[in-house]
């Protein structure tokens, strides 16, 4: 037996030496699989993510593999893409956070307090979700809102509502074809650029419980408060200072020709306005009875699951949730597109002013709700707006609204 033991010891030593031979011939292979981090972003972004996230990968000892894709499709093609092929981390709009979040296709972040206090809250809260706890989901990279565009040689910046109103209607009444506010709706309706109108009432989409999370249950588009105001749209729609008629092309063409002072748009006309030779101020549209805040669309890289799977769920929640965070790749990524950073200290160094006026204007901006609900708000919430700003016929504004409401809610169930 004792003999036995010792063949059998001489013989586990052969194997365990062949074992490490074989180990350390593969091992480069292995390593170099579990070593390069798998990006997914868009045309717009590829190349500043390609250096703020090769800088970071440098000083890991990691390689990156940044991957254009088209942003409409990064959503849908995470949840049919083969696990040897999937990203680790991936560029997402906000209002895709409940639905990724509760299929498990990304995973929380857990920034440092420090890193955090860089961000307004309602960019945190765009990419925050859950039901007991809510956490965070993404690193916001960049904000996005409508803004009330002035030409600033046919009117004056207004300060207040009512001067908006009266400058607006002065305007209009100047030669025939001129509009009051060029704000596109037309026969499908615009929740999104209604909106500045909509909070300045009181109007709001859905409440929070006591937890802090979106509550489907607490609709507020015929709140009391905003109900209370409505005789206002009723009014704009008697005086014309609203006309659902107007589309996004009729608003964007009478701006440019200058039959219309006011526009409201977003940072995606920037190059049109650059070019038009216009004067112009970008302001958040005046306060009414309430700020009348815009809606944000808010953009982030998020980890996702298959960084788990690939060995790479640690690094990967410290590119995002560290490095991504941090203002010099914020203005980076900002600019890349012509969007405003979600990082405090990196909006306070743009130099673009276009830029910065689009920034200044979306502050205290309500992100779009990130929970699968929303997709049961947005034709009614624009229905209620056509009906009751469409001139001669129009519906009162308390019944288009009430009715919005009950439609939404049975949607939501």
């Amino acid at each position: 037996m004792q003999s036995l033991s010792k063949r059998t010891i001489g013989v586990l030593v052969v194997i365990a030496a062949v074992l490490v031979t074989m180990l350390v011939v593969a091992g480069p292979t292995a390593a170099a699989a579990e070593t390069k981090i798998r990006v997914w972003t868009d045309k717009d972004r590829k190349a500043a993510v390609e250096k703020v996230v090769g800088a970071w990968a440098a000083s890991k000892g990691l390689s990156v593999e940044v991957l254009e894709k088209d942003f409409g499709k990064i959503r849908d093609d995470l949840k049919t893409v083969q696990p040897e092929s999937a990203p680790d981390v991936i560029i997402g709009a906000h209002d895709w956070t409940g639905q990724l979040a509760a299929d498990g296709l990304v995973l929380p972040l857990f920034p440092t307090k420090a890193t955090r206090a860089q961000f307004p809250s309602y960019a945190l809260s765009a990419f925050s979700y859950g039901t007991a706890v809510t956490r965070l989901y993404a690193a916001p990279v960049a904000l996005e809102n409508i803004a009330l565009v002035v030409n600033t040689k046919l009117v004056k910046v207004p300060k207040t509502f009512a001067e908006f109103q009266a400058s607006a209607l002065a305007f209009k009444k100047k030669a025939n074809g001129n509009l009051a506010v060029a704000v596109p709706q037309g026969a499908a309706g615009d929740a999104y650029h209604m909106y500045p109108f909509f909070s300045g009432l009181g109007g709001y989409v859905f409440g929070r419980n006591k937890a802090g999370n979106l509550d489907p249950s607490d609709i507020g588009v015929a709140n009391k408060t905003f109900l209370s105001n409505a005789s206002q749209i009723d009014a704009w729609n008697k005086s014309g200072f609203l006309n659902s008629k107007i589309d996004y092309g009729v608003a964007k063409d009478s701006f440019l020709k200058g039959k219309a002072a006011f526009w409201i748009t977003g940072p995606w006309e920037a190059d049109t306005l650059r070019t038009s030779k216009l004067s112009y101020k970008i302001v958040q549209v005046p306060s009414n009875k309430f700020k009348s805040v815009p809606f944000l669309g808010v953009q982030g890289f998020m980890v996702t699951k298959f960084a788990t799977t690939h060995g790479l769920e640690s690094a990967a929640k410290d590119l995002v949730g560290s490095y991504m965070m941090r203002p010099d790749g914020q203005a980076a990524l900002a600019a890349a597109n012509g969007r405003f950073p979600a990082n405090m200290v990196a909006g306070k160094a743009v130099k673009n002013p276009l830029l910065a006026q689009f920034g200044k204007a979306g502050v205290g901006g309500v992100p779009m709700p990130n929970i699968p609900q929303m997709s049961s708000v947005w034709s009614d919430l624009a229905s209620a707006w056509v009906k009751s700003t469409k001139g001669s016929g129009a519906s009162k504004a308390r019944t288009a609204f009430a009715t919005a409401a009950r439609n939404i809610a049975n949607k939501i169930g």
